[in-house]
Formats: C-alpha cells, structure tokens, sequence
C-alpha cells in the first residue's frame, strides 16, 4: 500500500497497533507500533499473508460478519468488538473506503481508556 508521507507519518506516530488489510484480508501495512506488539507472531513479517491465517474459525466468522456489513451500506463504518479489561481499551473495526464510498479494506482501531500520566507539553527525549 502506497502512503503520503504525511498520512504515513500519522499512523506510524500513532501509539496503538495499526494492520490495515484489503477486502482479501491480507495485511498491507503495520505500523511501528504492530509491528512490535505482534513480534512473536511473525512481527514485520506478517505483511502480504492473511489475517485470517492468524485466527480461530470463530473469529474469521466474525471477520467475515463484519466486512459483509460494511458492504451493505457506506454508513456502515465502524463497529465495537471487544473491551479488553487488562489493558483498558475498546477495540473497534473500521471501514476503509474510497471517496465514493466502496469499501475497500479495514482496519482494528484500539482506544485505550486510562487517563494520561505525563504533564503538559514535558519535553523530553
């Protein structure tokens, strides 16, 4: 997947995992931080193979649940998958589309819910 480099520069700033896959479920891009987080399962390496190698059946069900309701209508955008209690977050699936609204892949977005521990604008390396 080709990005801008501003685009590019927002998802590998980003704190959260980011695995962007296309509608045949291969994983086209990972940010900084995914890479890292799915390191023992193959890390980098995971780009060009198939999400849906990495899970059980019921979860490539639930994969192929959504994807078919992000198809039904460009409205359908986003959907809550889970609440992970360990580490406090909701974790979403989100459509990605063309301007004219055709789907054209997804991605799991991760919003972590503990509050922030740095001060204010703290400038350290």
């Amino acid at each position: 997947m080709e990005l801008t480099p501003y685009f590019k520069s927002v998802l590998d700033q980003d704190s959260s995992a980011i695995v962007i896959c296309n509608l045949s479920h291969e994983i086209i891009y990972m940010n900084p931080t995914a890479i890292e987080r799915y390191h023992k399962r193959g890390g980098a390496a995971l780009l060009g193979q198939n999400l849906l190698d990495c899970h059980n059946a019921h979860s490539n069900a639930i994969i192929r649940k959504v994807i078919a309701w992000f198809q039904e209508s460009p409205e359908h955008n986003r959907i809550f998958t889970v609440h992970n209690e360990k580490e406090n977050k909701d974790v979403y699936m989100v459509a990605l589309r063309e301007d004219d609204g055709t789907l054209i892949g997804y991605y799991e977005k991760h919003e972590y819910r503990n509050r922030e521990t740095d001060n204010p604008y703290t400038f350290s390396t």
